[in-house]
């Protein structure tokens, strides 16, 4: 497949590797000729020098050929309208834009474009492991709003259902992971110890649910 990739840098370079070492054919994208070292010698695929939203520059890139387009410079506004190129003037089904502001990722999530806001992605990440005892948002949806979230659960519920935990939390149980593997319980699966459940729920809703699955459960 041809994969079309805006913008040269750690994010773009890497992404373009990754896709040539998977068999793929890639085109690169960038205005900063010098840019494309950072591809080094061992990369087959186009090097176009030029601005990623402009109509020839993607034509030159084998955009309607293009199996899928990410826009990862290092400018939101000239992600968005590269995205929106290929999405709207070349048909490409398959289009992400990379954002700065999370902010906008509402925005442009209704204008069809898949985005990654790597701000708010990367604070998440640095929270996951900075504060390892609390909860800690494994994904966050572009809006910001609703979260997949690995919230600790009090030692007393072990041995009772894992539907009952989420209804405690106010929350719906997205899966778990028992000794390294992941588990899509059913009404029947029970918790056990070391289980570490991932819940979805709403930002505005994560205090209130970590601290009623932090108590001790009530005994029927």
């Amino acid at each position: 497949m041809h994969f079309v990739i805006m913008g040269c840098g750690r994010v773009g370079s890497t992404l373009a590797h990754s896709l040539e070492a998977q068999g793929h054919d890639v085109a690169v994208i960038d205005q900063d000729e010098s840019a494309f070292r950072r591809l080094g010698a061992s990369f087959e695929g186009r090097r176009i020098n030029g601005v990623g939203f402009d109509r020839d520059i993607q034509l030159e890139a084998g955009i309607e050929s293009a199996h899928a387009f990410a826009a990862v410079s290092s400018g939101d506004n000239s992600n968005i309208l590269a995205a929106r190129v290929a999405r709207e003037t070349f048909g490409v089904d398959n289009v992400v834009a990379r954002i700065y502001d999370p902010g906008r990722a509402e925005i442009y999530q209704r204008l069809g474009i898949p985005t990654v806001a790597t701000v708010k992605w990367t604070s998440d990440q640095m929270i996951r492991r900075l504060l390892p005892a609390g909860a800690a948002p494994t994904y966050r949806d572009p809006s910001g709003e609703v979260l997949l979230a690995d919230i600790p659960v009090h030692p007393g519920w072990v041995g009772r259902r894992v539907d009952e935990v989420a209804t405690a939390g106010g929350v719906r149980l997205a899966y778990l992971t028992r000794l390294g593997h992941g588990l899509v319980p059913d009404a029947t699966t029970l918790m056990q110890d070391g289980d570490v459940l991932q819940f979805t729920l709403v930002e505005s809703d994560l205090r209130r649910a970590e601290a009623a699955l932090a108590a001790t459960p009530h005994h029927d």
